[in-house]
């Protein structure tokens, strides 16, 4: 489900990256360590034998990853060396993993940041469950998240309960809503587009296409419906992640 990785070939010369994920009930750890033999190894690609390019283990219902990449003589440090990217795996695998899961089947994966020596493989590994984790929070029957997502709010909105999510989400956001459904008049759009813009009344007016007045007229609304300022950070990290979380 979420674990780590084996050091084996940590005094190979190999950078290293953990991946975590979880077989549910549905499928069998061995069938979760097939998968990720099959989703990891390019039988085409030139080098060692498949046996040695990754290494796969199970227990229970879980299957892990260790996935060699090449040496970087005089690449980035530690946790910033470029590797495998969930986006990029579940990009791939989502479709084809998605037809295959029987009844209400799900997948979720967790990628750690590469580490250049077996020291770092504990940590890997520890990274990998809380990216799993995260995936496991998300709607959808293949999802992934990758250590980046741990340094950030991404990480902490998933486990917010579904009634906190609710009653935050309306009482910031509903009023708006019921603007915009009965005037037309765009506050939701507004808004993500002024926070997206870090406030710039300039640059936000230019990506909708209003006059800065027009603009100022909306953000007004918006404070006005929903006893908030745009201009306290409070006020916009309260926005932003009730936007987040809708």
């Amino acid at each position: 489900r979420e674990r780590g990785v084996r050091d084996g070939a940590a005094r190979e010369g190999f950078a290293h990256e953990g991946l975590a994920r979880d077989g549910g009930a549905v499928l069998g750890a061995r069938v979760a360590q097939a998968l990720l033999e099959e989703i990891l190894v390019d039988p085409d690609a030139p080098g060692p034998e498949l046996s040695d390019r990754i290494a796969v283990a199970h227990t229970g219902d879980e299957a892990v990853a260790l996935v060699p990449l090449p040496a970087l003589s005089d690449g980035p440090s530690e946790g910033g060396m470029a590797g495998l990217q969930a986006d990029a795996l579940l990009t791939a695998v989502r479709e084809p993993l998605s037809r295959g899961l029987d009844g209400d089947g799900r997948l979720t994966l967790g990628v750690s940041a590469a580490v250049h020596s077996a020291d770092g493989l504990r940590g890997a590994l520890e990274e990998a469950r809380h990216a799993r984790r995260v995936a496991a929070a998300r709607p959808g029957r293949v999802c992934a998240a990758g250590h980046q997502e741990l340094a950030s709010h991404v990480l902490l909105l998933p486990f917010v309960p579904d009634d906190v999510r609710r009653a935050f989400t309306a009482r910031l956001l509903d009023p708006l809503r019921e603007y915009d459904r009965r005037h037309r008049a765009e506050l939701i759009p507004t808004l993500e587009a002024f926070l997206d813009c870090d406030g710039s009344w300039t640059r936000c007016a230019a990506r909708l296409h209003l006059h800065v007045n027009t603009l100022r007229y909306r953000i007004g609304r918006i404070e006005q419906l929903t006893g908030r300022e745009l201009s306290r950070l409070e006020d916009k990290l309260d926005f932003f992640l009730a936007l987040r979380m809708s």
